[in-house]
């Protein structure tokens, strides 16, 4: 077993090394494409052979699509269709009810990938993420195997119970989660709602305390906490998740099943950036992921990455994409 396993990912990284030696010909898109699904309508960019395997990319908070425009030309070069999506609440990404709800709880972010899916006639595809995003991709790939062929989890499994409330977090983990708290005030809110580019650049600052990010990086995507839903959807989530506002009527049931901790059971692949303010665990695959994750390809620690992981280190995150799609089928 250990010998097949260390063939396979020789192979793999032969695979990689061969896509990275080939210049990134592929280059990333710059014109946003949208698409509606019955809630939204989402913006995206894409990159690669629109008739090649679909790999769906999906960003955190707070962070947009720009995250992935290193990871696009690398996937599209490996010969997979990359698809990097905005978010409800960020950049493009509207709502097509004008009145209605603002909610960005985590089964409705999964809902909206299925959604996406579905608008793209996307039968199968791979899912990709971190943070928001990493969650979403989590919900879709445990909800719908059939549909999802892979995942790559930044942080692993991140499903949560927004059912019955756990223990309290042990005060070192309580002062890392200070913003979430403090979204659970009003005084949270108006800071969001007037200052959300410099506290959004004080969390990449702290989240990745040895990323150097430009500031034309940062103002490029800051420029999708504009949208006119961001404040309501950054709010919604965390205060649904710390059981301070109601989900959507349509999701209570998912959101029970949720609460179960359903396991995942696609092949995926698990990243954890090494400097990540957040912390990261040892790069043994536990008893304990194998339950949630009873598919577990390899789990990895990203050196020089925090918390962003696919927009610091997106080789290794594109890299990560490639293994697992070679290893599954």
């Amino acid at each position: 077993m250990l010998t097949d396993r260390r063939r396979f990912f020789q192979a793999a990284a032969g695979t990689v090394a061969a896509a990275a030696s080939r210049p990134l010909t592929a280059q990333t898109p710059s014109r946003i494409k949208t698409v509606r699904t019955t809630v939204l309508e989402i913006g995206y960019y894409e990159a690669g052979d629109p008739s090649a395997f679909p790999v769906i990319l999906l960003h955190g908070f707070p962070d947009d699509a720009h995250a992935y425009d290193d990871v696009l030309p690398r996937l599209a070069n490996a010969g997979y269709r990359a698809l990097a999506v905005y978010l409800r609440g960020y950049g493009p990404t509207r709502f097509l009810e004008t009145n209605g709800r603002r909610t960005a709880e985590q089964a409705a972010i999964g809902q909206d990938v299925i959604d996406f899916a579905d608008a793209l006639r996307l039968p199968r595809f791979a899912v990709g993420g971190y943070d928001w995003g990493g969650r979403a991709a989590c919900v879709a790939a445990a909800l719908h195997p059939g549909r999802v062929r892979a995942a790559i989890l930044v942080n692993g499994y991140t499903i949560q119970n927004t059912v019955q409330p756990g223990a309290p977090p042990a005060p070192e983990t309580a002062r890392l989660l200070w913003y979430q708290w403090f979204f659970n005030t009003d005084a949270g809110r108006a800071a969001l709602e007037t200052n959300r580019r410099p506290l959004c650049r004080a969390l990449w600052r702290e989240w990745s305390p040895t990323w150097r990010f430009s500031d034309d990086m940062f103002n490029l995507t800051a420029a999708s906490f504009d949208n006119p839903d961001f404040v309501d959807c950054v709010i919604h989530s965390y205060r649904h998740r710390n059981f301070n506002a109601p989900g959507e009527e349509r999701f209570i049931e998912i959101e029970r099943r949720l609460a179960t901790r359903p396991a995942i059971g696609v092949p995926a692949v698990v990243l954890y950036g090494e400097d990540d303010a957040f912390g990261h665990p040892s790069a043994e695959i536990t008893a304990a992921e194998r339950m949630v994750l009873p598919q577990i390809v390899d789990k990895r620690i990203i050196p020089g990455a925090g918390h962003f992981v696919p927009h610091e280190k997106p080789e290794a995150f594109a890299a990560a994409v490639v293994d697992v799609l070679t290893k599954s089928k």
